[in-house]
This record gives C-alpha cells, sequence and structure tokens, in this order.
C-alpha cells in the first residue's frame, strides 16, 4: 500500500462525518457513504448514528450477525465494532487487489487470501500461492502490487505428501442421545457413500426453514447429490434418519438437508463442544479481519479430530487447488493437522463476547486442509459467503 492511501482514506472520512446531519434519510446516507468511498457491503448495514459515534481517525464495521432474541434464528441484527480509518483502508484495499488477482487467473495462479495487520500496524498484504512452472507470475503481480504488500509463494510438485494426524485408533464420535431440541453439530452423520460431521443448523430466512447441513463432496455420487438420504448414528447402535438433500452447492462445498418426517428430528444450534455451546450468530468479513488484527483463535470440532484451536492465517480467501473451479470467501485458519476425513462439515466458531459464556459465533465451514510442504491450514468457506451467495445463516 502506499503512504499516502491510508492518510487520505482518514480525511475523506472525516470530511464525510462532516456533511453528514442528524435524520438524514437512510438511503441518502447510503449512497453518501459510498460516493465517498466507503464499502458498500459495510455501508448498507450502518445507519448515521454508527458513523457519527465513531472517534476521529475511526470508523465502524459490522463485524457480526446476531441474534437479538436467542430463541429466534431469524432475529438477525448487526453488531458495530469503531477500527482504525488507515487499518479498514489497507484491508479494502488488500480485498480489491485479491478480487483482481483471481479475476485474472493467470497460468499458475492457484489461490490468494487477505491477510489484516495488527491494529497498530495500520496494514494488510495478500498472501498468493503459485505454481513452480508458473514463469509469467512475476510481471502479473506486479501489475497490482503496487500499493499493498503481496507474497507470493511457490508450491512445488512434491513426490510425498506429509502425514497428517495419526487416527489408527481414532473412532467417530457418534452422537450420545438425541435432546429434545435437536441432535447436536460435530457429531458423526453419514451418507449413503461417506462419513462427514454434521454442521449446526442452517436458516433460510424467506422461508424461515431450518435445515440439517454437512459437507457437499460427502456424496460420491456423479452429479447433484439432490434427494440423498442423511442418517444420524448414535451410541449404542440406533440409527436415525435426519432427512433428505433439498440443496446442494458444490462451490461452497455445502448441502442442505430437509428435515425428514419419520423420526422427526429438527436441526439444533448447538456444538458438542467439550462443554456444550450454542450458536448465536456469524461474523462477517470484518469481524473475522478484527479476529486477525486482535490474534485470536477460531474453535472446531469434527467427528474424528475432535476439539481444537487455531488462529486466522487469511480471509476472504481463494482457492483453485482441488477442482477445475475456484472457491471463493474461504477462510485459512489453525494447521492441516485440525482436519482430517471425516471432519468436513464442520464449523469453526468463536466465543460471542457480548452473548452468554456458552454461545458462539460461527466463522464457516470446515471441508479441506493443506497437503503440501511450507504451509499448513484449514479451509472450507466462511459463513458470511455463505449467506452472500445462497441465502443461508446460522
Amino acid at each position: 500500500m502506499s503512504d499516502t492511501e491510508p492518510e487520505s482514506t482518514v480525511r475523506r472520512l472525516a470530511s464525510l462525518r462532516d456533511r453528514l446531519e442528524a435524520g438524514m434519510d437512510r438511503r441518502e446516507f447510503v449512497r453518501t457513504l459510498v460516493t465517498g468511498g466507503y464499502a458498500l457491503g459495510m455501508a448498507h448495514f450502518l445507519g448515521v448514528e454508527d458513523f457519527l459515534s465513531a472517534d476521529d481517525g475511526e470508523v465502524p464495521v459490522v463485524t457480526a450477525l446476531v441474534r437479538e432474541d436467542p430463541a429466534d434464528p431469524y432475529s438477525l441484527t448487526e453488531r458495530t465494532r469503531d477500527v482504525p480509518a488507515d487499518w479498514y483502508a489497507a484491508v479494502e484495499t488488500a480485498t480489491n487487489l485479491n478480487e483482481k488477482l483471481a479475476k485474472r487467473a493467470f497460468t499458475g495462479y492457484l489461490g490468494s487470501a487477505v491477510v489484516p495487520g495488527s491494529y497498530d500496524s495500520g496494514t494488510a498484504s495478500v498472501s498468493i500461492g503459485i505454481s513452480s512452472d508458473a514463469d509469467s507470475i512475476p510481471d502479473a503481480i506486479s501489475e497490482f502490487a503496487e500499493d499493498i504488500s503481496i507474497n507470493p509463494q511457490t508450491l512445488i510438485e512434491i513426490e510425498s505428501i506429509e502425514e497428517g494426524p495419526d487416527l489408527s485408533t481414532a473412532r467417530p464420535r457418534f452422537a450420545s442421545q438425541i435432546p429434545a431440541d435437536g441432535p447436536p453439530s460435530g457429531v458423526a452423520c453419514e451418507t449413503p457413500s461417506s462419513l462427514a460431521t454434521l454442521s449446526p443448523a442452517l436458516y433460510d430466512p424467506v422461508d424461515e426453514r431450518a435445515f440439517f447441513a454437512t459437507a457437499e463432496h460427502a456424496f460420491d455420487i456423479d452429479g447433484a447429490p439432490i434427494g440423498e438420504r442423511v442418517t444420524l448414528p448414535v451410541q449404542g447402535g440406533d440409527l436415525f434418519t435426519l432427512g433428505a438433500v433439498e440443496q446442494a452447492f458444490p462451490v461452497e462445498d455445502v448441502v442442505a438437508v430437509s428435515p425428514a418426517d419419520g423420526d422427526g428430528l429438527q436441526p439444533s444450534s448447538w456444538i458438542d463442544a467439550p462443554e456444550s455451546v450454542r450458536v448465536n450468530g456469524q461474523l462477517t468479513k470484518f469481524g473475522l479481519a478484527d479476529l486477525v488484527a486482535r490474534d485470536e483463535e477460531l474453535e472446531k470440532v469434527g467427528a474424528l479430530t475432535g476439539h481444537t484451536t487455531g488462529r486466522v492465517q487469511g480471509i476472504d480467501a481463494v482457492t483453485c487447488f482441488t477442482d477445475d473451479f475456484c472457491r471463493r470467501g474461504q477462510i485459512r485458519w489453525g494447521g492441516e493437522m485440525d482436519l482430517t476425513d471425516g471432519d468436513s462439515g464442520s464449523v469453526s466458531y468463536y466465543p460471542d463476547p457480548e452473548g452468554d459464556d456458552d454461545t458462539v459465533l460461527v466463522a464457516g465451514f470446515n471441508n479441506a486442509r493443506t497437503w503440501w510442504p511450507g504451509q499448513s491450514y484449514v479451509w472450507g468457506v466462511s459463513a458470511y459467503h455463505l449467506t452472500e451467495t445462497q441465502g443461508y445463516h446460522f
């Protein structure tokens, strides 16, 4: 990033604050914010009061969507935090650069991610993965990298894969019982071809319907797994039918499973952590950036590796490693030892700092891990990106 851009952004935002008037029409306010250079993704959430309440040199960002009524998953409201304007400008610039790199998708591009710096640094960077045979990469990078730090990492071809966690004696974590309000997530569920991890309930705010969910790649069939059954094994040998896949999203690697009528099980927002926790909403992109800036950790509970924690390594990531298309809106966090086969469909989450002690905010799904030397993280689609593209929320 250039030395002048964060400073000019601070001046622009200060000037914009001076122009705002109490009682301004919401549509006019959003239009004023956008034309003043503020991100549309944040502007449509914020009100005049949010913006004016921030101190000089700070701007408000939406960090989470949380339930106003803990018992009503459709009562989402925005939670904001004031952040340094130069840091905000750096993250926005890095996000724009990351998008340009993904759109260019030059030969050898394997993915990239935004890496926010600390609040004190007021910086952000972009980490990019490139293949070893990408001779044209330096020119392609220099085309975009005038205003921000970009860190290319060459991912070489290797003959052997680094080993994952030793699971020779591991056993899947089956649900011990079925509570009245539905089975918890973080336990094993089964598709006709594989074992995966049950995620917390996904909610469709349009029709106000709740769905079970897990990883789409757990269905080893050609085409979309619409109508495929998902079951829940329980300790003691019982097997319950959760339902059938109603919608499948291969790019996001998620399926929405409509509850079956027979066994009558309903999706729940509980996670079977060492001490059970309840989902109270989800983090936004800037909520994740805030965790990076403060060096905070995410948690997850998978059906094989159980409960683990790790720091966020990148947000708004693009991954092009596994398919003939790129996946966007990804999170990179933790290490490759935090995930193995059977953990796909689990979610990463963070304790809700303003909620009850047993409430958490979902960051996103966990569906893959690195398998090459030099990098180590888990990745999966973020909750905010799934909401933006498909409308579902936690």
